[in-house]
């Protein structure tokens, strides 16, 4: 969930110089994304720690919370279970899982992130396990989790999505379910403007090439990747996933937060999240 004219300070660090029009593989989306994160993760959080909390599961700025939504399942389901959280950031939904008696494990391309997450489980002494590593390549062995979860992390900034529904696929147990929430595909047509100006369309929702910042010699800085809704749906099932539900929240009445492209102007017109929910089939 970030705002690409919020931080300032972390486009200085990694030398952005401008945007480019290219393809991106996944060694430099990856780099490009660990730089990003690590260089943005202090101010990230004092901007957004509030709203996503220390010990929390909101799915997106539409501010679902697992807690009313059971994507995942009842609360009796998660006791007991071993659940992977895919681009955990500073880790509050692996908090709020572990206080609810599953046994979390929270992954992150970013050290920076992670630095937070073990801060905040130390203040909160909550000791979630926390891994660095992509999500293309999932460190952990075949069958290793009841159910994976990621509430807007690294799918958005991989350049091989599908890979990742794979390796997912790979560490579920038969009947674990893996919920992901993403940019709404829809969003890649307007600009990213919580305003008047976000309203009118300005790309083509088919135009799959990545949304790009580079640093002076052309190395990405930030990398942001688009599919569409129907690219979601194929890459869930080519991975031997079954597809059980697609959400797509509701601005609610009354949340007047504005977050990056995020607004009540454009919530009450359009979708801005989409909640994938599958699971392995047994």
């Amino acid at each position: 969930m970030s705002s690409r004219d919020e931080y300032f300070s972390a486009e200085d660090t990694v030398g952005t110089a401008g945007v480019a029009r290219r393809r991106v593989g996944s060694a430099e989306s990856e780099a490009a994304g660990r730089r990003w994160w690590d260089a943005d993760a202090d101010d990230y959080l004092a901007e957004h720690g509030s709203d996503i909390g220390d010990e929390a599961f909101v799915w997106c700025p539409e501010n679902l919370h697992e807690d009313e939504a059971g994507l995942l399942g009842t609360p009796a389901d998660l006791v007991g279970k071993r659940v992977l959280e895919v681009g955990a950031g500073s880790a509050p939904c692996s908090r709020w899982l572990a206080r609810r008696g599953a046994h979390p494990v929270a992954l992150d391309v970013s050290g920076g992130m992670l630095r937070h997450a073990a801060r905040l489980n130390d203040a909160l002494d909550l000791p979630v396990p926390l891994v660095q590593a992509g999500a293309e390549h999932l460190p952990f062995a075949d069958a290793t989790f009841d159910h994976a979860c990621s509430a807007f992390g690294a799918i958005p900034f991989v350049a091989d999505p599908g890979r990742v529904m794979r390796e997912v696929h790979r560490v579920l147990r038969p009947g674990g379910r893996w919920v992901f929430a993403v940019n709404h595909p829809m969003r890649w047509v307007f600009p990213d403007d919580p305003g008047e100006q976000g309203l009118t369309v300005v790309q083509s929702y088919f135009d799959r090439t990545p949304y790009l910042e580079v640093d002076g010699d052309g190395r990405a800085t930030y990398v942001e990747h688009h599919r569409t809704l129907g690219d979601r749906v194929r890459d869930v099932v080519a991975a031997g996933l079954v597809l059980d539900d697609l959400v797509e929240p509701e601005w609610p009445e009354g949340h007047e937060r504005v977050w990056g492209q995020w607004s009540p102007l454009r919530g009450a017109l359009f979708p801005g999240t989409a909640i994938l929910v599958t699971h392995r089939p047994g």
